[in-house]
């Protein structure tokens, strides 16, 4: 099997590993708790995307690992931690918590849709191996990312739903 072709395949399921573990544990949780500690579990889980500095680290990645991409994700990655940390340091403080909330998952999935971009741009698939051991981070990590941005802009503007519908209903 070519390089891509593993690299697709641990993508793929990435995605599927994580998309059936979400369904049977994660999810039925994150549905039975308060919105403020649903997005609490999320903002911890992201809060480790300092991590994403490695792509950057000098021989951890291979040096032909296009350094546009290894920035811009590494970067992000940082940013996205550090307003997700902010979110957890202020959840007693709601209006900052949810504007914490609100930007670590915006600049968060913009990461990603863009490092998604990216490595398409620059056939990442056939330099997997420039990835060192950052591998497990698109193919094991990120997939777990995505799927809880898209959990917390769900939960987000359910949240909104039923507040407008709460005060249409207070309204009448």
């Amino acid at each position: 099997m070519s390089p891509e072709a593993i690299f697709r395949t641990h993508l793929v399921f990435g995605y599927v590993a994580w998309l059936l573990c979400f369904a049977a544990y994660i999810w039925p949780r994150l549905r039975s708790m308060d919105h403020v500690e649903a997005h609490r579990a999320i903002a911890t889980l992201h809060s480790f995307r300092f991590f994403g500095l490695v792509f950057i680290l000098p021989g951890y990645v291979g040096p032909h690992l296009p350094t546009g991409f290894a920035s811009f994700a590494a970067y992000w990655d940082f940013v996205t931690g550090i307003l997700a940390m902010l979110a957890l340091l202020a959840v007693r403080i709601r209006p900052l918590f949810w504007l914490s909330v609100v930007a670590f998952n915006v600049v968060g999935i913009i990461d990603l849709v863009v490092d998604y971009a990216q490595a398409v741009s620059i056939d990442l698939p056939s330099i997997a191996g420039e990835l060192g051991a950052a591998y497990v981070i698109p193919v094991i990590y990120v997939p777990v990312l995505m799927i809880t941005h898209v959990t917390a802009f769900y939960l987000l503007f359910r949240q909104l739903r039923v507040a407008r519908l709460v005060a249409g209903g207070a309204s009448a």
